[in-house]
């Protein structure tokens, strides 16, 4: 099917949308999300009130299908995964056209949210909560249809979570303030953002700009629904509490599909104020790089009026709460000052090749390292020596081509060097402790040429 435009121009601003907004198969879906942007990006006050009916339309569930049905995924409390749909008799059909129902006669019911803990460091972990399949499929139609409208609000300084955009945005912003000269940081850190985000300050920010009483009544319902916890030693599940995660009130499950919108939609308020008239952009030439919850303020000079800004802005305006252990101001221009910033460290060195000149490096953060050799020792220790070296070697290399890929920017040469070696340590060990005999490797062929033979990659 080709989509019909009225002009040539048209078609032309359609299709440069296209290359970042696009989203599944559907033409008249994308070409609906195109309108919507629009829409909204001419009209910067507008309200959209009818939405809801295009959050059933089938082609919109059936992309939404497409996008978060994908095998391997976590199941939720009901235990239904993509797998068990698609091994029933017309599962995919039946199953979209039981939600297609629901929906359209507004008897839909989000399940509980099952929350699992993955580690996050030495004796903490990261809460993350995990909807229903069927949950899924709903907030990602919804997110489908007004994204588009908030994509056209979002400032340039978001980078986290956004079509078309990711950390390596970021960093290459951040880059380009060092150079122009904006050397001192505010690094801040909001405590647990995702469990704190006020829902009837959030709600107000959703209906600046969707009024569709029903869009808003589903987004309450995915912030309101009680929790089923896992107890991390038994794995058994405890009964379901009544509030949501996080403290009533408060928080958007970290791990939903529509979550990571309104933790945008919510930030994008102080992005807003940031830029604003009276905002620290005009009157302290600032810059604000920010990744979801994650945010840098770069300026030339850190005064007391800039801190107490970006606090009483956050704290009291906006009802989050700053980590004051993990926030601090970075001068970069200082002797060994750096700033870790998604992983990666930026820090002004001297140039090795010419006298007297400097340049800012960027590297894997000594935290980012510490985790990669962690996660390297826990997948080579004595318990994992049951695995196959063929598999335990996949693995790994599947593993350490991602992260390389994640840290390839910059100047991670000797990062990488380390991890290399690292992991040639790890594997001859596991190699030797595999058998009371010891292992034998071919004669005349050293453990570097020997681990390249069994097949392992090379950052």
């Amino acid at each position: 099917m080709r989509t019909k435009f009225s002009t040539t121009e048209e078609e032309a601003e359609y299709l440069e949308w296209a290359k970042t907004y696009r989203r599944g198969t559907s033409p008249t879906l994308n070409l609906l999300r195109w309108k919507l942007y629009r829409k909204a990006k001419n009209e910067k006050k507008f309200r959209f009130y009818t939405l809801y009916d295009r959050v059933w339309r089938r082609d919109t569930l059936e992309t939404s299908w497409q996008l978060v049905a994908k095998e391997g995924k976590a199941a939720g409390v009901d235990g239904v995964t993509a797998e068990v749909v698609k091994a029933q008799e017309n599962g995919v059909e039946k199953f979209l056209t039981e939600l297609e129902e629901e929906l359209r006669t507004r008897s839909y019911r989000p399940q509980p949210v099952k929350r699992v803990y993955l580690p996050k460091g030495k004796d903490q972990y990261r809460p993350l909560g995990i909807p229903a399949l069927r949950d899924r499929v709903v907030q990602m139609a919804v997110v489908l249809i007004i994204e588009p409208i908030f994509e056209a609000d979002f400032l340039d300084c978001s980078k986290g979570f956004r079509p078309g955009r990711g950390a390596h945005d970021a960093t290459k912003q951040i880059e380009e303030n060092l150079k122009a000269g904006f050397r001192e940081v505010y690094d801040a850190d909001l405590a647990g953002y995702f469990d704190s985000i006020p829902h009837d300050k959030l709600l107000a920010a959703v209906r600046m700009r969707v009024v569709d009483g029903s869009v808003l009544k589903l987004i309450r319902q995915w912030l309101e629904s009680p929790v089923v916890e896992e107890d991390r030693q038994s794995g058994k599940r405890k009964p379901p509490s009544k509030a949501p995660a996080g403290t009533p009130g408060r928080g958007t499950p970290q791990g939903g599909v529509i979550s990571p919108l309104m933790a945008n939609v919510y930030l994008h308020w102080f992005d807003k104020f940031f830029h604003d008239q009276d905002g620290p952009r005009q009157w302290a030439n600032a810059r604000l790089v920010r990744y979801a919850d994650d945010f840098v303020v770069m300026a030339r000079y850190q005064g007391e009026r800039l801190k107490s800004w970006i606090e009483e802005t956050l704290e009291n305006r906006m009802g989050l709460e700053i980590n004051q252990a993990k926030t601090k101001v970075v001068k970069l221009e200082e002797p060994k000052a750096a700033l870790d910033f998604l992983g990666f460290r930026f820090q002004r060195r001297a140039c090795q090749y010419k006298k007297g000149r400097w340049y800012w490096h960027q590297q894997p953060s000594p935290k980012s390292l510490q985790k990669e050799r962690d996660w390297l020792r826990e997948e080579t220790n004595s318990r994992r020596c049951y695995v196959s070296i063929k598999d335990l070697i996949e693995c790994i290399n599947e593993h350490r081509l991602g992260w390389g890929n994640y840290f390839q920017v910059g100047h991670p040469r000797q990062s990488y060097r380390a991890l290399n070696y690292f992991t040639h340590m790890r594997m001859i060990r596991n190699l030797k402790r595999r058998s009371q005999r010891g292992y034998k490797r071919p004669k005349g062929e050293n453990w570097y040429k020997h681990l390249q033979t069994l097949g392992l990659v090379n950052l």
